[in-house]
C-alpha cells in the first residue's frame, strides 16, 4: 500500500519491480499474504492517521503476515510503529534501498531488530527509482530530500539533505525505460529544482540531457519551486523536443506576509513573473499550483489578499491542502491559529476558484486539434488519455484508438461530468 506523493508510489513501484525478479507475487483477492508493505506519508496529521488505519486494516486482513512500513512516517515516529500490532519492520530513509535484505532477515527471523531509522545528518544515500507499475507513464526519481526549512514543513526532517543521481545515471534509466516501451516520463522528487547537490550538476542540464534520449516522447516536470524555475529552464522547455507545455509549480499562499511567515523563497512579484514568462513561451501552457490555507498567521485580512492574487493568475488549476500542525515545526511558535471551520470555508473558496480555472482552461481548447497518450482502459471502461497541455479526454463514443499510444484528436465537448473533454482521433 502506497500513501501520499508521486515520488512514493515510484518507489515502491520499483520495490515492487525488485520483488517480483526474486520470484514474489501479489496476494490474490481473498488470499492471505506472508508480508504486506505499507510506504508512508507524513505531510499532514490527517496523513499519519490514514498510515495507521492502512497498517491496522492491513494486519486484521492479513493476521499472520509480517508488515513492514517505510517513507516518510516510519523516519518520523518509528517508536509509534513498532507499538502497532503486527508491524515486524520499520525501515527508515537511509536504509530504504536495502529494504529487500532487510525483509528476508525479518522473514528468516534473523534480522536483529525492529526499527532501522537513523538520525537526520545520516541520510545520505540516494536510492534510484524509474518505475512504470500499473500505469501508461513511467516515473524518474532525479532527486530526494530538501534543504529548505520552510515553517510549516517536515520533509527535511524525514527525507533528509537534498541528494541525487548523477545526469548519466539517469539518462541510462530513461533510456532503459524506453526500451521497454515507454512513451512518457514524469521526473519526479522532493525539491528537483535543487538537483546537483551531490553532483555538481544542474537541473537545466539534466533537462537537456534527456530531451536528447531517443524513443522517450514526452517529459513532464512533477513539481518545481517558482525560485529554481529559472527563465533559461522555460525557454528550454518551449523549445524543445518532448518536454510538455505544463508546469507545476508550488505557491503555497498569494499573501507576501504569509510566505514571510513560511520562510519561502520567493515573494509574489515573483511568483507572477514566472507565470507570464511561462504564458510568454507557451501560451497553451498547463499550470497548477499548491496553495495551502489556514496556516499559523494567516489572518483573515492575509487570505483575502491570497485570494485575490491567485484569482489575478493566468493559471490553470489549484491543488488546495488545509494546513496541519505538525511536531517539531517552526510554525508552532507563530501566532494566530486559525480555526477548523475557517479553514473549511478559506479551501471551499479556493476550490471552487480551482475548478473555475480548470473549465476555462479545458473550454479554451474545444474545436482544437491536440495530441494524446492514450492510457490502457479498464474493462468496460471507456479508454482515457491526456493532452499534451494535460486535458483529461475521454475517447468518443465510436471512435477507436490503441492504448499506450499517441494520436492526434479533435477535442468535443465536456463530459457532463465536467471532468473529461470527448475526443475523436483524426
Amino acid at each position: 500500500m502506497t500513501l501520499g506523493c508521486k515520488l512514493n508510489y515510484a518507489e515502491t513501484s520499483s520495490l515492487r519491480d525488485r520483488l517480483c525478479a526474486l520470484g514474489v507475487t501479489d496476494a490474490a483477492d481473498g488470499e492471505q499474504a506472508d508480508f504486506c508493505i505499507v510506504n508512508t506519508c507524513s505531510v499532514t496529521g490527517e496523513a499519519d492517521a490514514k498510515c495507521r488505519h492502512a497498517i491496522n486494516r492491513l494486519h486484521r486482513q492479513h493476521p499472520q503476515a509480517l508488515i513492514a512500513v517505510m517513507g516518510c512516517y516510519a523516519q518520523l515516529a518509528a517508536d509509534v510503529l513498532t507499538r502497532i500490532e503486527g508491524v515486524g519492520l520499520v525501515v527508515g530513509m537511509e536504509h530504504k534501498g536495502r529494504i529487500v535484505e532487510l525483509l528476508e532477515q525479518a522473514l528468516a527471523g534473523t534480522e536483529g531488530g525492529l526499527a532501522f531509522t537513523s538520525p537526520l545528518a545520516d541520510i545520505r544515500t540516494f536510492v534510484p527509482s524509474c518505475s512504470r507499475g500499473e500505469r501508461t507513464r513511467y516515473f524518474l526519481k532525479v532527486q530526494d530530500g530538501c534543504n529548505y526549512y520552510c515553517t510549516y514543513c517536515t520533509i527535511p526532517i524525514a527525507r533528509g539533505r537534498s541528494r541525487n543521481g548523477s545526469i548519466a545515471s539517469l539518462v541510462e534509466q530513461a533510456e532503459e525505460a524506453a526500451r521497454h516501451g515507454g512513451r512518457e516520463i514524469v521526473i519526479t522528487g522532493v525539491n528537483i529544482g535543487d538537483f546537483g547537490h551531490s553532483t555538481g550538476e544542474s537541473f537545466y542540464g539534466l533537462v537537456r540531457a534527456l530531451d536528447a534520449v531517443e524513443g522517450i516522447q514526452r517529459y513532464r516536470i512533477s513539481s518545481i519551486e517558482p525560485n529554481l524555475l529559472t527563465d533559461e529552464i522555460i525557454d528550454f522547455c518551449a523549445g524543445s523536443r518532448a518536454f510538455m507545455p505544463h508546469f507545476h509549480i508550488p505557491l503555497q499562499s498569494g499573501s507576501d506576509d504569509v510566505l514571510r511567515l513560511m520562510r519561502r523563497r520567493y515573494d509574489t512579484a515573483l511568483f507572477r513573473r514566472k507565470v507570464e514568462r511561462i504564458r510568454s513561451v507557451m501560451p497553451d501552457a498547463f499550470i497548477g499550483v499548491d496553495v495551502i490555507v489556514g496556516t499559523r498567521g494567516e489572518t483573515e485580512a492575509y487570505f483575502e489578499d491570497a485570494f485575490r492574487f491567485i484569482e489575478s493568475l493566468d493559471i490553470s488549476q489549484l491543488h488546495v491542502f488545509s494546513y496541519s500542525e505538525r511536531p517539531g515545526t517552526k510554525a508552532l511558535g507563530i501566532p494566530h491559529v486559525v480555526t477548523p471551520q475557517e479553514k473549511h470555508d478559506r479551501s471551499r473558496r479556493l476550490i471552487a476558484l480551482s475548478e473555475e480555472k480548470r473549465l476555462a482552461h479545458y473550454r479554451r481548447y474545444i474545436g482544437t486539434e491536440r495530441m494524446v497518450l492514450w492510457e490502457h482502459a479498464r474493462e468496460g471502461q471507456p479508454l482515457l488519455g491526456w493532452t499534451d497541455n494535460y486535458i483529461r479526454v475521454r475517447l468518443a463514443e465510436g471512435a477507436t484508438a490503441m492504448p499506450d499510444s499517441l494520436c492526434s484528436v479533435r477535442l468535443g465537448e465536456l463530459d457532463a461530468d465536467g471532468e473529461t473533454l470527448q475526443a475523436t482521433p483524426l
